[in-house]
């Protein structure tokens, strides 16, 4: 099979692994990835999950690669109150929850790190369009809830006022009935008492 025909049949994929291709490409060849690899026609990004050189890498690419290569996951946590606007900090690794046991991946395309949530707690999160993809991606109250949740060594005043949090963003963007209702859906008694305290801290610490 020649490189073009097999880039044209994948187009739609900016990520794609052998399963993928098999649904595309009944048959194929697997040793043909690794002669392509070598060429430069594609990246590996990890065992299983490669994508194709030279295609223009948008912002949102990682966060397509964060939920294609360890699935079931959404993008939330400190990657997701960074793309909110709600930190100030930068963020080096793509940060995702699933339901599936806590990992980490260090890729040709960046890094990755998840963290393990409930199967009842998987949900709260948006479809983002991706070219002809999407992109799961925490809704802001749920990202903010997540990240409280698998951080539960946050729990004073001082721990919610280092996490430096943008009012202005955080208002603008937080729906609080909403935020209240995922609060409640965690069924969480010890996190409603630091949520309670969280919005007390961030709310004085702009006053």
């Amino acid at each position: 099979m020649q490189f073009i025909d097999f880039q044209n049949q994948l187009s739609a994929y900016p990520v794609f692994s052998l399963k993928d291709i098999l649904k595309v490409v009944p048959g194929f060849n697997r040793i043909q990835l690794d002669r392509w690899e070598k060429k430069g026609y594609l990246k590996k990004i990890k065992r299983g999950f490669y994508c194709f050189c030279g295609r223009g890498l948008s912002q949102d690419f990682p966060f397509y690669v964060a939920n294609k290569i360890y699935a079931p996951s959404y993008v939330s946590l400190e990657m997701a109150l960074k793309r909110y606007g709600f930190i100030p900090e930068e963020i080096f690794q793509v940060t995702s929850v699933s339901t599936k046991k806590a990992t980490r991946f260090e890729t040709s395309v960046g890094n990755f790190r998840y963290r393990h949530i409930k199967p009842s707690l998987y949900w709260g999160y948006r479809l983002v369009d991706f070219g002809k993809q999407k992109i799961l991606l925490a809704d802001p109250e749920k990202a903010v809830l997540d990240y409280l949740y698998v951080n539960s060594k946050l729990k004073t005043a001082n721990d919610f006022e280092g996490m430096r949090i943008n009012l202005e963003e955080f208002s603008s963007q937080v729906d609080l009935d909403k935020f209240q209702k995922y609060l409640e859906d965690f069924h969480n008694k010890q996190l409603s008492r630091r949520v309670k305290l969280f919005l007390t801290t961030i709310q004085n610490d702009h006053s």
